[in-house]
Parts: C-alpha cells; structure tokens; sequence
C-alpha cells in the first residue's frame, strides 16, 4: 500500500560553501539522497523540490535541516555529507517523527565538532553521561576511544571533574618494561601514542602540553596504577583487551568519589600469552547486570574511518566465521 504523497520545499540560500556541501559537485548529492531516501528531489536555483511518500519526504526534510544546522558550526565535504546522511538512514525509521539533532560534545582548537554519529555512538555517548563505568566493545575505527576522550574533555572543561587520566596496557605480552631501552616515558610512549594522538587532535599543542606538565591530563602505563585511588577523575583505560584478569580487577578497584571510567577494547584482536586471559573478556562476565556499568556493543557499521575500513573488518569476521565452522581448518584444499 503507498502512503501519502507529499511534496516540501527547502531553500538552500546563497551559492556558497554550504550549498555545495549539500547539493555536491554536479548534484552528486542530490542524486545519491534521492536513491538514498526514495523520494523525488529536483533542484531549481537554490531551492529543492522533494516529491515522494509523506513519511520518506519527511525524513529527507529532517535530515537536511540537520545538515544545514551543522555546516553552522563546522565544514563538511560533500563525500563526508553523504556519509552522514547514511547514518541518518540507519539510526532512524520511517515513523520517527523526531527531528534527528546532535549535541556537539566538544569543537576542537579548530572548531570542529566532534558528535556521534551512528546509533550505537549515541548509545555510547549516553551511557558515559549516565553510568559511572562504561564498556566499549568493538572493532578499530568505531569511535570508542576517541568519543571518550572528547566527554573527558568536556567534563573537565565544565568542571565536572579535576583531571583526566589515560592507561593502557605498555606492553601487550606482560608489560615487561625493562627490557626496552631507554628512559621510561621512552619506553612507554610508543604503546600511548593513540592517545596523545586523540588529544592533540582534539586540543591545541600547547594548551595540551600545559595540561600534561601539570598533570591535569596524565598519561600512564595501566601498570602505574597499582596502589592509588583516583578520585574526581575521568579514566579512560585503552585496548583494556590486552590487560590481564588481575590487572583489570586491580584497575577497577582503583576508583574512587566522583570518578567516571570509560574501559575500550576489542576481543577479537587479544595480544596476550596463550596462557594468560584477557581482563576484558573476564570482566564481561563477572560485571553483567551490575548497575552502574554498562556495556555497549560496536560493530563494522559503526566504523567511521575510511569506509574500506568496515569492509576489511567484515571480511575478516566472515572468514574467521567460516573458519571455525571448517573442522579441517581455512587452508582445507
């Protein structure tokens, strides 16, 4: 049965940058959101015309108010426009009659706003706004790590908090740290760089480098947080799936009073001893249905690099999938 048919309007404004951001080079974009959607959409001018059912025209309407409510606040290209307005498609059904909005969590030093944006991102980015500890389970490239460091960062600069405080595992095979050379930040620095990275991304090289020589923002080895209690902080332990079973529990009992944690990670690319288990693995069982954790679940959609990103890791799922099924193993002839 076809609904209603509907038609709206949207005047885009002047032929700026906004404009083609939208529209795209040689109206690619109009294009791929009249595909996208499933709506008719005819450009005039600076106008669009969008012709189809109510609810389909509707969505497109919302989407692209959105869009134009976020060109305000930052630049998109308009490769990075189509990749939001799939996002859109996929966190959204056709009888959602809310308009889809982001809150920016954070505009970095070059006013760019960083927000989620997939369905579980959100999912994510609540769940740290609402619990003390957070789990983020899931492959590279979905935002785990980087979506925590922008809501520790907001936290701090609205004084939620006093300081940020980034672990992860040194060294993946038991943090045997003497046997590399050098001094121990040179030791260290190598398996931290992500972080440093996340946050000089995210703030400007001196402001960090201050915060780092105060120690407002401290970056450590997960080893180095034996014995303390981290109290009005924001955690955020990394690659927690290399941590050992007693290190994750040492870890967790190291919180304390106003403290909120974040714990990221992905099973399925564990660099520990065949012997040794995974922290993180444990702590999926043992803490399930606790209140105040949460676990939150990310997959290949969420993966918001370059889109072959996704691929890869869903290949790889597939043929380990296949692999596991094969009783004489991947290389049967």
């Amino acid at each position: 049965m076809v609904g209603r048919i509907a038609e709206e309007r949207i005047d885009l404004g002047s032929y700026d940058e906004k404009f083609y951001t939208v529209v795209g080079r040689g109206d690619e974009n109009v294009k791929y959101f009249s595909k996208l959607f499933g709506v008719k959409v005819v450009p005039r001018g600076t106008e669009l015309i969008i012709k189809g059912e109510e609810e389909a025209v509707y969505r497109l309407v919302s989407f692209i108010r959105t869009l134009l409510k976020r060109l305000e606040k930052e630049s998109l290209t308009p490769s990075e426009a189509r990749d939001y307005a799939r996002d859109f498609v996929s966190s959204t059904t056709l009888g959602d009659k809310e308009e889809y909005q982001e809150e920016a969590i954070l505009y970095t030093h070059r006013r760019k706003a960083i927000l989620p944006r997939t369905k579980t991102q959100r999912e994510y980015v609540n769940s740290i706004r609402n619990n003390d500890i957070v789990f983020g389970i899931g492959p590279a490239g979905t935002g785990k790590t980087y979506l925590a460091m922008a809501m520790a960062l907001a936290s701090l600069k609205e004084q939620r908090i006093n300081k940020i405080i980034l672990t992860r595992p040194a060294v993946e095979a038991g943090e045997k740290l003497g046997f590399l050379p050098g001094s121990i930040s040179e030791k260290v620095d190598p398996y931290l760089r992500p972080l440093y990275d996340a946050l000089f991304d995210m703030v400007d090289y001196d402001k960090a480098a201050y915060m780092l020589e105060k120690n407002i923002i401290e970056i450590a080895p997960l080893a180095f947080m034996r014995g303390r209690t981290l109290n009005d902080a924001f955690i955020i332990l990394d690659e927690a799936q290399n941590s050992t079973k007693e290190q994750m529990k040492m870890f967790l009992t190291r919180i304390g009073f106003g403290s909120k944690v974040v714990i990221t990670g992905d099973i399925t690319q564990i660099d520990l001893p065949k012997k040794a288990h995974s922290g993180l693995v444990e702590a999926m069982r043992v803490l399930k249905g606790i209140e105040g954790i949460e676990f939150v679940w990310f997959s290949q959609d969420d993966v918001v690099r370059h889109p072959i990103v996704a691929k890869i890791i869903k290949a790889y799922e597939e043929f380990e999938r296949a692999s596991e099924e094969d009783e004489q193993g991947p290389y049967k002839d």
